[in-house]
């Protein structure tokens, strides 16, 4: 199948460090599809500090998930976008509860819409410990950096688009140990979800990223 005449509409999920925004920036560049980054949208709120991004930080700043409804109205809004019907999307973050699914769901069914599929990308903990401490983002268009394994080329500045770096307040070993928990709690659901509307592909993760990237529009 050749992906440039395709619409895309795809949900990826996976633990925090897994490699979601990279495949996210791998995706919008080559298919053209409008990424849909909860991490990045949470992220420009905090910084103009309205009422969604102080509520937002203080959940994200202990690791947990931001309530459902604040996250799906938030979704919401950028799906019914004309953009994002005409382009296909890549939804990177989202859902991430059962509730999140089924809210998706429906508001697709509403626009006439469904996905493409769902690809959960899978890596050892040990491998997301060492991805996440050191682990530097662009607060523009959410690049992902690394201190060793990653580094931009100027410092503290991003290679895409220049926007300033940022560290996460919740990228240390006792936030990140909950993050993973929290995730391995509310995963399962989100599987039997997807799996029986025959939508997800699991993907291990932990190669380069130009292989993840063949997985994930090898069968879509």
């Amino acid at each position: 199948m050749n992906p440039m005449k395709s619409v895309f509409r795809i949900a990826l999920m996976g633990p925090p460090g897994v490699g979601k925004g990279t495949q996210t920036i791998l995706l919008e560049s080559r298919l053209g599809v409008l990424p849909i980054s909860s991490g990045v949208i949470f992220r420009s709120e905090i910084e103009a500090q309205t009422d969604l991004g102080r509520m937002a930080q203080r959940y994200i700043e202990h690791g947990e998930l931001v309530p459902n409804g604040v996250t799906i109205e938030m979704i919401g809004k950028r799906l019914r976008s004309e953009e994002a019907r005409k382009s296909g999307f890549i939804l990177d973050g989202f859902p991430r509860t059962l509730r999140q699914a089924e809210a998706l769901y429906e508001m697709l069914c509403e626009m006439n819409l469904h996905l493409t599929k769902v690809v959960e990308l899978k890596v050892d903990e040990a491998v997301l410990m060492s991805r996440l401490t050191g682990r530097l983002g662009c607060t523009k268009c959410g690049e992902i950096y690394h201190s060793v394994t990653k580094v931009p080329k100027r410092e503290g500045l991003c290679d895409r688009c220049n926007s300033p770096l940022f560290v996460r307040s919740d990228d240390n070993p006792e936030a990140i140990k909950e993050r993973l928990r929290v995730y391995s709690t509310t995963v399962q659901p989100l599987r039997e979800f997807y799996c029986a509307k025959g939508l997800l592909q699991v993907i291990e993760a932990g190669d380069d990223p130009e292989l993840v990237y063949e997985e994930i529009i090898k069968t879509t």
